[in-house]
């Protein structure tokens, strides 16, 4: 299955940045264990290319492994090194070209209907808007559908479950969570919490959680 098609199927995107790169690791794995197989790790976060190395490993094939943060050349070459098969970019700045010219999905950082264009001419895979709450959050994605109706958006930043489920009612692709889906598990919190906010964005999408 390529990122387009586990996009549209699983429609939730986890983002992990985390100070606690033991924490950070169990997290992903309490994740995928619970149903979200479409994960992000923030390399703003402690340690994160250990953490997805580390996340490789142990799922090999069952999720998608992403780096977040993604800015510079070097950013987009240790990612991918470090097991990384999907490249997310707060813009479309250097790492963003390095992960398109090395053949990697990327979720590609826009907000503006210039930044679509150019995403769109240079390929990305889809489109991240964000910050998705700066401009009106489902409100805008709503107008910038008006022009773009069928491109791949993945609305990010401030996305509750209120917010996910009408960004999804709107024509989002899918939607990226942070800090409202990991609370701060990353840091050393409690899995237990974890999996219940899990389930509660994965109702959003149609989907239960596993047991």
């Amino acid at each position: 299955m390529d990122f387009s098609t586990a996009l549209r199927a699983e429609r939730l995107v986890a983002i992990i940045r985390g100070t606690d790169p033991e924490a950070s690791f169990r997290t992903v794995i309490a994740l995928v264990e619970a149903g979200i197989p479409l994960v992000e790790v923030s390399l703003s976060g402690a340690d994160a290319l250990g953490v997805i190395e580390r996340a490789r490993a142990e799922l090999r094939d069952a999720a998608w492994l992403g780096a977040g943060t993604v800015v510079t050349e070097v950013d987009a070459r240790r990612a991918a090194e470090a097991g990384a098969n999907l490249i997310v970019t707060p813009g479309l700045g250097p790492g963003f070209r390095a992960a398109a010219r090395q053949g990697l999905p990327t979720l590609a950082g826009v907000l503006t209907p210039s930044e679509v264009c150019a995403a769109l001419d240079a390929r990305a895979t889809a489109l991240k808007i964000f910050p998705a709450s700066a401009l009106g959050g489902p409100s805008y994605l709503k107008a910038l559908r008006a022009p773009f109706p069928d491109v791949p958006f993945v609305p990010v930043g401030g996305v509750g479950v209120t917010e996910a489920a009408e960004y999804l009612r709107l024509g989002a692709l899918a939607v990226g969570v942070g800090s409202p889906l990991v609370g701060d598990a990353a840091d050393g919190g409690d899995l237990a919490g974890l999996r219940s906010r899990a389930a509660a964005f994965l109702a959003v999408t149609g989907k239960e959680a596993r047991a």
